[in-house]
């Protein structure tokens, strides 16, 4: 069986953060031992670590899991690079419900993995606000902020709580663009990596055509 592991809700012996992201700074060794401790007693298959400011605030976090654990791992951000490598998107609107400095330090890991992000200006006050929208209002987001960035190759989503998975879809069709959402990126790099092959349709071109996985990530 694979588990998934949502370290930003750990228990309360580790807990990572409470109301401010910035709590997860410098927490990659807790976050280490709890993932391996977890593994191991559980007998995981794999490991997923989800949530980009996990990942950004924790450098070198990915690289140290999968050096320590014999079994895949991969993370939102990994999987998120993977999945646009998959259909060549270099240059993408980078979708979330974060702020700007958040924002930032995502466009600066993209950068190192070759990808160009351009990210529209924050529009919430408080991230979990995104909890509140609608699908319909997702898309007038994207399609607003699309329509400022028109020379981009894909549109990727990242942090769930801003969910595009009922529309994305329809974003593709009436935006003539790819979607790359990090929970259906991660959902397909895992089980890729478990030798697990699926095409789900009616949520965007990646998982309907459940294509492999880049050699460079692998």
């Amino acid at each position: 069986m694979l588990y998934y592991q949502e370290v930003t809700q750990a228990n309360d012996k580790h807990r990572l953060a409470g109301s401010s992201l910035s709590e997860l700074k410098d927490k990659k060794e807790t976050i280490l031992k709890s993932t391996l401790d977890l593994a191991s007693l559980h007998q995981w298959q794999g490991v997923i670590i989800s949530g980009a400011p996990v990942e950004v605030f924790n450098p070198g976090l990915f690289r140290q899991l999968r050096s320590s654990l014999k079994i895949p791992v991969t993370t939102a951000l990994i999987s998120s690079v993977a999945a646009l490598m998959t259909f060549s998107a270099r240059r993408v609107l980078l979708m979330t419900p974060f702020d700007e400095p958040m924002n930032k330090l995502i466009r600066e890991y993209l950068v190192h993995e070759g990808i160009e992000a351009l990210s529209p200006p924050e529009t919430l006050r408080h991230y979990t606000d995104a909890l509140k929208l609608e699908p319909e209002e997702v898309y007038s987001l994207t399609r607003k902020a699309f329509e400022g960035y028109q020379d981009v190759e894909a549109i990727y989503f990242q942090g769930a709580v801003l969910d595009p998975i009922k529309i994305l879809e329809k974003i593709e069709n009436e935006l003539d663009t790819t979607i790359v959402a990090s929970n259906p990126a991660m959902l397909w790099f895992m089980l890729s990596k478990l030798g697990l092959s699926y095409r789900i349709p009616g949520y965007g071109k990646l998982l309907a055509q459940w294509p492999k996985l880049p050699g460079s990530i692998l």
